[in-house]
């Protein structure tokens, strides 16, 4: 099906909207990607190297292939008519945080009633979209926000810190090229590693001293995903 879909496709543009890629095609389906926990995309020659657990080949016209290259086959590239885009995943996402943030009204909107810890609001990607698990833990730790609270117990001025710190995390991030693990599943398209680990605050660093207050870094699972934490910066 998905060669059926894109043979003879022209891409028209490509962007992202959480942690989904988007890219509309000239036949009004759209090419939708998504990286799961490794997955990645590399540009190569035909003549190149084809490495494990490469998944998709595209070919271009020029000869130049896109492959889609995921380890841990969590992600995934699909061609979604609009109908089938409407009923996917992407129609039910949240604002973008990083370049469309809502404001503190919106979020405050989204997250009234919530019972569910922030933690989980936060991975579910509908009253924000495009956090992942690490910078989840990140941004709540900048913004001093214990993960375990209610969505519905946070104020406006909560709230306000999240949203600043949420883009405050995922501005380094990019800067730093992502963050790739000891693992290396997630790696830059030309296959560099990210270097953004060496400025994570909490993930990852259970049982070591918070740099704020040196109080040991605490996890949890929230919803069957690790939660890393400072119990005294995040009261």
């Amino acid at each position: 099906m998905l060669e059926q879909r894109l043979l003879g496709r022209t891409v028209e543009s490509v962007g992202r909207r959480g942690k989904f890629l988007v890219a509309p095609l000239d036949d009004g389906q759209t090419l939708v990607a998504h990286l799961g926990m490794s997955g990645r995309f590399s540009v190569a020659e035909p003549d190149d190297e084809v490495l494990p657990h490469t998944h998709v080949v595209l070919n271009l016209d020029d000869g130049v292939e896109v492959r889609f290259i995921d380890p841990r086959t969590f992600g995934f590239v699909a061609v979604y008519t609009d109908d089938e885009l409407e009923s996917s995943g992407v129609s039910r996402l949240g604002p973008d945080a990083w370049a469309d943030p809502p404001g503190v009204d919106e979020l405050s909107s989204s997250l009234e009633g919530r019972t569910a810890p922030i933690k989980a609001l936060l991975l579910d990607q509908g009253p924000i979209a495009g956090l992942g698990n690490i910078y989840a833990d990140e941004a709540l730790h900048l913004a001093g926000i214990n993960p375990l609270r209610a969505g519905g117990d946070l104020s406006e001025p909560d709230i306000e810190k999240l949203l600043s710190a949420t883009q405050t995390v995922l501005k380094g991030a990019i800067d730093n090229g992502g963050t790739s693990l000891d693992d290396l599943a997630y790696l830059l398209p030309d296959g560099r590693a990210g270097e953004n680990i060496t400025e994570l605050n909490v993930y990852d660093r259970e049982g070591l001293p918070c740099f704020t207050c040196e109080t040991p870094i605490e996890r949890v699972v929230i919803r069957a995903r690790s939660t890393h934490f400072c119990p005294v910066c995040q009261t």
